[in-house]
């Protein structure tokens, strides 16, 4: 290894990194996700359009390849891939998201659905009529010209459009840092805008909305919050709230079908999403009023019917759909741009401004060009109409010369030594011959048949022509006020051609709330011994036969409108809303009803729908022998978890029994008690008082120390035989006595 250090570069890593890091940074913002604020365009797009240009791809010509245009701009102008010039491509004929496209593609250039374009050796392409206005007049030095990435080409640093590109089609791109969001608008508004600047450079940005009404999306849609686009415009940042477009129409079986025949410009692209997300909706319940779903758009324009059940209220169900689903969506406008190769941020005047400074230069360097090409031409037509004159002697001259050379010095100086002239006179005349070196060049190529009279008219009337122009141009050089008068007369013939009328409603509105409206209907809860929980309609209940029932642990009769009560073993009551819980079929799983509440490690004692237990009251027996009645109005409340009851060290609840109000006034009922030790005890259910649910209750059954309540259960006193721990015991085998007896000794 050498041991010179003189190439050793020390640098700060942290410098160094920040240097690195502000010109990545930088070259994002500049040369690929934000537009220039002049033609509107991010430096990919700007240079696929000038090579479709160079390979010669007008609209009147046929489509070519897109591989091949892709190549094109990727080898002389784009080193970046060709993923993301074909996705440029591809994106500047998209109609559903440009107003006007500036690339007409023939073959899968992809759909509004969301559907890709086909690989690229698939599709041709070729430029659209409203890009020739973007690219012409090129070859008249009205731009600059800069190296490509390799020296190899030259490219233009913007190109000349004629249309306000950024605001007609719009933009979007995300930078480091910022990003940029520009909404489209109606091409004809926005001339008009532009006309009405140049006539009034004072106008503001609320006389400027008399022109431009607020973004025109090729979607459609509708614009709810139009009294806050004025904001937007003049700070250059806000939020756009816009809807889709829906009717009514009478649909099958008298119900109502919700038609959307536009849909918001943030679903361009992604529609089908959009109806996935409808679909849904209704597989889940979401809404109940949704019979069915189904998307029916085609190359005549968007069609999504929603089917309403019948008798339910379409109207109040679409402002259910504006609230929950992208039907109803927010824009963010940011109207930045790249002006001076600085990011800046612009309202809706400095759009204008900037595009009507843009078109003083482009159009200034034209008449420059096109005064310098005249004035050439009228220099050349002057020479051929002297010549004309005096043709016989500058045949002379040409004869008598021994080259061009010495023919031409004649010409431009009168120099006649060494021409031989057939007299002195003809001598003398030639030497006074001072056309200029232009006009020599133009007389030594001219042809004879241009003495033929006609000619030389025609000659004439070319010099009147020049000289008309020349003036012309000098006019519109010498007076901004003459220049913007043939930009505005251009742009207005612009506007004849376009033909788009406004396809966004503008108006100030706030969607009515949705209003839930639910139909009573019965359902059963079906609970298997693994807590899967599922619902099935009464209909579908009546169709499952006994051996099905008797495989699962609970089911339960409840209200479609009603909640699930759980209560577990550490005294807390959890609650679930029936409509949170799946509708299916019998064979389906469910889920567990541990993932629709936060239950955790605790084990359920009790399952009841909230209506029974608002009208009972609950019997309480815990291990430690502790026993209560609560009112079920006490668990009358909106949280979804609930303490239900009072424990005190390791004790828990062991069982809980729903008691109507008939078992508790006849008293007919007795309460069964059995001890791990096999102590029994029973006694009237009538003993046991009312307490609160933040109360512990009384002892039952006194227990020694080593001993705890296993089993209990409530049967009448007619009973012969009681439920307990899973067997049926006779119930003279217990001890009747007062509650707080240690009962009798007995096996179970």
């Amino acid at each position: 290894m050498s041991s010179d250090t003189s190439s050793v570069i020390q640098l700060d890593f942290s410098e160094e990194m920040k240097n690195s890091y502000r010109d990545y940074a930088l070259s994002v913002i500049i040369a690929r996700a934000l537009p220039d604020v002049r033609d509107g365009l991010k430096p990919v797009q700007r240079r696929v359009l000038y090579a479709m240009h160079e390979l010669g791809l007008d609209p009147d010509k046929p489509h070519r390849k897109s591989a091949r245009i892709v190549g094109d701009t990727m080898g002389k102008y784009h080193p970046h891939g060709d993923s993301s010039i074909y996705e440029a491509l591809v994106h500047m004929s998209e109609s559903y998201t440009m107003q006007l496209p500036l690339v007409d593609g023939h073959g899968n250039f992809g759909s509004i659905d969301g559907d890709s374009a086909a690989a690229m050796r698939y599709t041709e392409a070729r430029l659209s009529k409203p890009a020739v206005s973007m690219l012409s007049d090129l070859d008249k030095d009205v731009v600059d010209f800069v190296p490509n990435f390799d020296e190899s080409e030259k490219e233009p640093v913007v190109l000349p459009a004629k249309l306000p590109n950024l605001l007609i089609n719009g933009t979007t791109g995300i930078a480091v840092g910022m990003a940029t969001n520009i909404p489209t608008h109606n091409p004809r508004e926005v001339l008009d805008a532009v006309i009405a600047y140049m006539d009034n450079k004072d106008i503001d940005t609320k006389g400027l909305m008399e022109y431009i009404k607020g973004p025109d999306f090729p979607t459609g849609g509708v614009i709810v919050n139009a009294d806050e686009l004025e904001n937007i415009y003049e700070t250059g940042e806000g939020k756009i709230r816009i809807r889709a477009n829906a009717v009514f129409e009478q649909g099958d079986a008298g119900r109502t079908n919700i038609v959307i025949t536009e849909i918001p410009f943030t679903s361009s692209g992604r529609k089908s999403t959009l109806v996935e997300k409808l679909v849904d909706l209704q597989k889940d319940k979401v809404f109940d009023e949704i019979y069915d779903v189904r998307d029916e758009s085609s190359k005549e324009g968007i069609r999504i019917v929603i089917e309403v059940k019948k008798g339910r209220d379409a109207h109040n169900l679409l402002n259910g759909l504006y609230q929950k689903t992208p039907l109803l969506d927010t824009y963010s406008v940011n109207l930045l741009a790249v002006k001076n190769k600085q990011p800046v941020k612009l309202s809706l005047k400095s759009m204008i401004s900037e595009f009507v400074s843009f078109q003083e230069e482009i159009y200034t360097k034209k008449y420059r060009y096109q005064l310098e090409k005249d004035e050439k031409k009228l220099e050349i037509t002057d020479g051929l109409i002297k010549a004309t004159d005096v043709i016989d002697l500058i045949i002379e001259v040409l004869r008598g010369s021994e080259d061009l050379a010495q023919a031409k010095g004649c010409l431009t100086e009168g120099i006649t030594d060494g021409i031989n002239f057939k007299s002195d006179e003809s001598r003398i005349e030639a030497s006074a011959f001072d056309f200029t070196p232009a006009q020599a060049d133009a007389i030594l190529s001219m042809q004879l048949s241009r003495l033929i009279g006609l000619e030389v008219m025609k000659l004439h009337q070319e010099k009147d022509h020049l000289i008309e122009n020349i003036a012309e141009y000098n006019l519109y050089l010498s007076s901004t006020r003459e220049l913007d008068k043939t930009i505005k007369r251009e742009l207005r013939e612009v506007k004849k051609i376009l033909k788009t009328e406004r396809k966004t409603a503008l108006m100030v509105e706030t969607p009515d709330s949705y209003v839930e409206k639910v139909v009573n209907e019965d359902l059963y809860l079906f609970i298997d011994r693994f807590g899967y929980t599922k619902c099935i309609d009464e209909a579908s209940f009546s169709k499952i036969d006994d051996e099905t029932r008797k495989a699962y642990n609970h089911v339960i009769k409840i209200k479609n409108t009603d909640s699930l009560c759980i209560f577990t073993d550490k005294a807390n009551m959890y609650s679930i809303k029936v409509k949170d819980i799946p509708k299916c079929r019998i064979k389906d799983k469910g889920v567990l009803f541990h993932n629709l509440c936060r239950i955790g490690d605790e084990d359920p004692v009790l399952f009841i729908p909230f209506e029974e237990l608002f009208e009972s009251e609950l019997l309480f027996v815990t291990k430690n022998g502790y026993i209560k009645r609560v009112s079920g109005v006490e668990f009358d409340s909106s949280r979804s978890v609930l303490v239900a009851s009072k424990l005190e060290g390791d004790d828990s609840i062991l069982y809980i029994r729903a008691l109507s109000t008939a078992d508790v006034i006849i008293g007919c009922l007795n309460v069964f008690l059995v001890s791990e030790n096999g102590m029994g005890l029973a006694f009237p259910l009538e003993e046991v008082s009312e307490y609160k649910k933040t109360s512990r209750g009384v002892i039952a059954m006194k227990l020694s120390e080593d001993d705890h309540v296993k089993y209990a259960a409530v049967a009448g006193p007619m009973d012969e035989m009681v439920a307990l721990g899973g067997k049926q015991v006779k119930t003279q085998r217990f001890s009747i006595g007062k509650r707080a007896n240690k009962g009798s000794k007995m096996r179970i």
